[in-house]
């Protein structure tokens, strides 16, 4: 089985490579498609579209997105509205005149107040950043659950053709058994051969036929693995786009095992996500460390009220100037013989006149603006911030393993996708082998035992021979050039060629 990255090495093979191939080459050559047929592009497309674990990992890098957005308006101030209304019974204090008075008071009162934080230990800024750090993160990791997706699409379509080329070969051999028992059937009855050598062609027939029938179970089971991952319903009939893979050369592969295991750290998204995680909890630290330094803010405000015990009329100067009047005083008088005299006082009032003030008019006179700074310093804290920053640090320790382990994972993987391929191309060399060598066999064997020199038992092991040996080398090449792209894959480089 392919482990997890060597599963998310296929999709550049998938991708880059099968599809880049038939929009290289399908413009041209490729007929018009027939109905239910899906090239490998139309079943990354649809998975892609359909897949709900997708979808989800789609909606997580959306909430990072939120939440870092977010965090970047914090460094804005923040404003609030608020209203009240209140009835007071009896005793009370006018709101307005702050008088005790004997009477039943309706009031209104209306804040509106601004805060902003202007320094509070550089916590805004790093958790903006840290924020930032975890969405491209997120990023990765649906990078990593598309490739995945995409893997697994590909590699189903991949068995698609796989079996639909051993369905070939056993119908290939099927026709030759057939033309066999019937060249046979003839001899057996002009009493040429023995009826006991008919006997064991058909049952080799019916063993070619057995085999065709399990090749034609596995390209419907291969089907069915494909619609899933699409998520169509099994019932669908669906067909695939043949893509020519041509024969391996079997060359040394151009790179060392070193030189694909540094590339391959350098652009899968699982090590990325891995590095960005390390920083997003550095900066976790610095915000906990940000918590024991001062914070200041800058709050305004601007309130009034409303008090049903106000004066309605008031007198209320117009602004443009006073006048000064002689007034006969009532208490203060001279008397000069025997006749007694008022005092004159002169008094000086505002210009103005009596004026009635109306709800929105007392609003307006009551109005209050303030402006004030706040500082709050922490002295002791139960040494929250002490144990917060080391849990943080501990975090930190722990994507750092977390990374090293993906790192190790890759290596492993680059290791054995190397090895693999070697192996493989040995195992195609000599299956490739196999075939000639047998197919020589196969012909030589025809011939004796059309002149009677074998028996039908001998012909039919070495036609099962040639018939395994097709099979096997059908298989043993896909595996050859699976691998091979998955190193490819691992060099970034494009795999359009087939």
């Amino acid at each position: 089985m392919i482990n997890s990255l060597q599963k998310s090495a296929l999709i550049a093979m998938m991708v880059c490579g099968l599809v880049l191939f038939q929009s290289a080459y399908g413009q041209t050559t490729t007929p018009p498609k027939a109905e239910n047929t899906y090239s490998l592009e139309d079943c990354i497309r649809i998975a892609l579209e359909s897949n709900p674990q997708l979808k989800q990992s789609e909606l997580q890098v959306q909430t990072n997105g939120n939440t870092y957005e977010q965090s970047r308006w914090q460094r804005w101030p923040s404003l609030n509205f608020s209203a009240g209304q209140g009835f007071s019974f009896g005793r009370n204090i006018d709101p307005f005149t702050n008088q005790f008075v004997q009477q039943s008071i309706s009031q209104n009162s209306f804040q509106l107040g601004a805060s902003v934080v202007l320094f509070n230990g550089f916590q805004i800024k790093n958790n903006i950043v840290r924020n930032d750090i975890n969405l491209k993160a997120s990023q990765k990791d649906l990078d990593a659950a598309r490739n995945d997706l995409m893997l697994n699409v590909a590699l189903s379509y991949l068995q698609v053709i796989s079996n639909e080329e051993l369905i070939e070969v056993a119908r290939r051999q099927v026709d030759a058994s057939n033309l066999q028992v019937e060249r046979t059937a003839k001899l057996v009855a002009a009493g040429t051969l023995a009826e006991s050598n008919l006997l064991d062609l058909r049952a080799q027939l019916a063993n070619d036929e057995l085999s065709l029938v399990n090749a034609e179970n596995n390209l419907e089971t291969a089907k069915l693995n494909l619609k899933q991952y699409m998520n169509l319903p099994g019932a669908n009939q669906i067909n695939v786009v043949k893509i020519t893979v041509a024969d391996p050369t079997l060359q040394a592969y151009d790179a060392t095992i070193q030189e694909i295991y540094e590339t391959a750290m350098t652009n899968l998204p699982q090590m990325k996500a891995a590095n960005l995680r390390i920083e997003s909890a550095k900066k976790s630290i610095e915000i906990a460390r940000g918590v024991a330094m001062p914070t200041l803010s800058l709050n305004g405000g601007f309130s009034t009220a409303f008090s049903s015990a106000a004066p309605k009329e008031r007198f209320v100067a117009n602004g443009t100037g006073s006048t000064t009047y002689d007034v006969p005083s009532t208490t203060s008088y001279v008397s000069y013989g025997g006749v007694t005299v008022p005092i004159i006082e002169k008094i000086t009032t505002p210009n103005g006149g009596i004026q009635h003030f109306g709800y929105l008019d007392q609003l307006n006179f009551n109005r209050n603006p303030s402006v004030s700074l706040s500082l709050r310093i922490p002295i002791f804290t139960n040494f929250q911030v002490k144990y917060n920053v080391a849990n943080a640090k501990i975090q930190q320790k722990n994507t750092e393993y977390q990374a090293q382990q993906v790192q190790l994972t890759i290596r492993k993987n680059v290791e054995q996708a190397y090895i693999d391929m070697n192996n493989s191309a040995k195992r195609y060399s000599a299956t490739a082998n196999q075939v000639r060598a047998l197919t020589e066999a196969h012909r030589v064997a025809q011939v004796r035992f059309d002149v009677g020199a074998i028996n039908s038992v001998e012909y039919n092991i070495a036609k099962a021979n040639l018939d395994r040996a097709n099979s096997n080398l059908i298989q043993t090449k896909y595996d050859y050039v699976f691998r091979t792209k998955i190193l490819d894959f691992y060099m970034n480089r494009p795999l359009s060629d087939f």
